[in-house]
């Protein structure tokens, strides 16, 4: 038996992990017919595009979290606990990647996307998908932690993270992540924030369509949700929605941008909600 020593290309991980055990995550999963994705994405490519799954669950997850304020949300403070309401929805995204070649999970937030186009949040996921940790100023932060002993390191990450507005920064408002590219089905995850967005792989499997069963591209998705901000009806809520604009995939023309300023660091803190309501079943 062996005891290598944790590589400190993963400290950040660790450090995300210790700040992220106040949360009260419950799970949901369903399944979606991709069909339409998959074809909108086929039709992308013959016109030179290149639009990617997480692309567009991004953003349909955008516009379904708008439209659920109580969804898009995070607890504020401590003793006397608020609910701060974002206006909003910024994605937070996972990334595969290597520093010094250390495999490590990377994280980077793509601004505005309940109002952003396909193009411009493919732009922001192509650019960190490609991009390297290594040289990126995103990453430096990430960099710094891993050159510091681990007492410090985790000391300035939970003081860096604990104030909502750098939190919402740092994580978005809402986190997608995804294992699709390997031979997994589905898989849970708590991102940081009160809504995480897990993607399965798409592979094909048989659908009943008008009563007779068909063979389409299927995708699993879970979406995990943090008790203490939402109850399981309204997470619910935000998951068939989710599903019903994934299997009726029609983009939304981005609206005319109203202001420039899109940062979390707007949103409004309300009381904390009362007693919790009985889920439905």
């Amino acid at each position: 038996m062996s005891f290598p020593a944790i590589p400190r290309e993963r400290r950040h991980t660790l450090y995300f992990l210790r700040e992220i055990r106040r949360f009260s995550p419950v799970f949901l999963d369903t399944e979606i017919d991709m069909s339409s994705v998959t074809e909108y994405r086929r039709q992308a490519k013959a016109d030179g595009q290149r639009i990617s799954v997480i692309t567009c669950v991004v953003h349909a997850a955008g516009r379904v979290l708008a439209r659920h304020p109580d969804a898009n949300a995070a607890i504020r403070g401590g003793l006397s606990a608020k609910i701060a309401r974002f206006t909003g929805a910024d994605a937070k995204i996972t990334l595969d990647k290597r520093i010094n070649g250390q495999r490590v999970v990377l994280s980077t937030v793509l601004k505005g996307v309940h109002e952003a186009g396909l193009a411009e949040i493919q732009s922001g996921v192509d650019r960190f998908r490609d991009g390297d940790p290594e040289t990126m100023p995103e990453f430096a932060g990430a960099r710094k932690l891993h050159r510091l002993p681990p007492w410090l390191g985790r000391t300035l990450f939970a003081f860096a993270v604990r104030p909502l507005e750098v939190r919402a920064a740092r994580f978005g408002t809402f986190a997608v992540t995804s294992l699709g590219h390997r031979p997994v089905d589905s898989f849970h995850s708590v991102g940081g924030t009160t809504v995480t967005i897990g993607l399965g792989r798409v592979t094909d499997r048989p659908v009943v369509r008008d009563g007779r069963v068909v063979i389409a591209p299927v995708m699993r998705l879970s979406l995990a949700f943090d008790h203490r901000v939402i109850d399981g009806a309204e997470a619910a809520d935000v998951l068939a929605e989710l599903k019903q604009s994934l299997e009726g995939f029609t983009p939304a023309p981005p609206p005319p941008r109203g202001r420039a300023d899109r940062r979390t660091s707007d949103l409004a803190a309300l009381p904390e909600a009362g007693p919790e309501k009985q889920e439905s079943r």
